[in-house]
């Protein structure tokens, strides 16, 4: 398990984001750049994002991939220019550690559903759950829950799931990278505790349902805490309280107030390979047109970067880059 991954815990509580019929207009700011939120419990990751879109005055912000309101930990926000690359984040690979109750079984598959399954899970043994994990590491086929953002002819399943209404999903097929056991507790309601790290798509609550399943008990998650997703860890985390707090000791406000606590626009693609171009080069990028570089370059995305900056993604293609999400900047 690697060393940054944290445990289980509950983060003090939040403030709730005005309302826009009671917050006071504020001057926004076309900031850009990606912050790493500890998500609060309790809260949605939308609703995580307007606090902190608020507190930094940002024009433009989203958020790259939601996680529970029962979920804590990474979350990262993008904001302005650096919203066109949370596609990239959005399909990296994760990492968790979550606590799952195998005895009880939930319509949700965590602790906010309805108790459809009770068994008795005393017989179960701590190498018997181990052996069992092993069952769902590699490549797998998952059902996702109805209880997820997913959508049915435009349709979140979670929307139909609360009118109690079941929709037949395909199988995905996703990747267990780990999954590990970190702690057991023997019981009618056994507690075990995991850390999984996986490919985008996956679902916890998924793992924590077939796993009871596999065991004969059922099972769902009672805790569940991101430690990383894509490049960024727990060690990266800035909390609401602190955002809170930094702003608070800086009035009054002022954009680069919010740059200071931002990451470069394109600190969740550092993997992407780079290319030097020159300011001719980027002229014609700028105009979406192809250019030729003076080296052979492997298919696929680069970052282009002018004078060590930043100024967009590419598809390379031999020595042949095509423009594809640039950098707006200011004349």
């Amino acid at each position: 398990m690697p060393s940054n991954a944290t445990s289980v815990q509950t983060p003090p509580p939040v403030k709730k984001t005005p309302s826009r019929l009671t917050q006071p207009k504020i001057t926004r700011y076309p900031v850009s750049g990606v912050l790493v939120l500890n998500k609060p419990l309790g809260l949605s990751s939308n609703g995580a994002l307007q606090r902190v879109k608020y507190l930094l005055r940002a024009k433009k912000a989203g958020h790259t991939g939601a996680l529970d309101p029962l979920a804590t930990g990474v979350l990262p926000l993008c904001f302005g220019e650096a919203t066109k690359y949370s596609q990239y984040l959005l399909d990296s690979e994760k990492a968790y550690e979550s606590e799952f109750i195998l005895g009880v079984a939930t319509s949700s598959g965590d602790v906010d559903g309805d108790v459809i399954q009770e068994s008795d899970a005393s017989a179960l043994t701590e190498q018997q759950v181990a052996a069992t994990l092993e069952q769902f590491k590699g490549d797998i086929e998952q059902i996702p829950p109805m209880h997820s953002a997913l959508k049915h002819q435009g349709q979140p399943l979670y929307k139909l799931a609360r009118q109690s209404i079941e929709i037949e999903r395909r199988p995905r097929s996703i990747s267990i990278y780990q999954f590990d056991l970190l702690g057991f507790s023997p019981g009618k309601q056994a507690r075990v505790r995991v850390y999984v790290r996986c490919s985008k798509g996956s679902y916890i609550r998924c793992l924590a349902r077939d796993l009871g399943e596999a065991l004969g008990v059922g099972g769902h998650v009672s805790a569940l805490h991101r430690t990383a997703a894509g490049p960024f860890h727990a060690a990266d985390m800035l909390s609401i309280p602190q955002i809170e707090e930094i702003v608070e000791q800086n009035q009054p406000f002022t954009p680069e107030l919010a740059l200071q606590l931002l990451r470069p626009v394109d600190a969740g693609i550092k993997h992407i390979p780079e290319v030097e171009v020159d300011d001719a080069a980027a002229a014609e990028l700028r105009l979406g047109r192809k250019i030729t570089l003076s080296e052979q370059v492997s298919k696929g995305p680069v970052r282009v970067m002018l004078r060590a900056a930043f100024i967009g993604i590419a598809e390379a293609d031999g020595q042949v880059i095509q423009p594809k999400r640039l950098v707006v900047t200011p004349d």
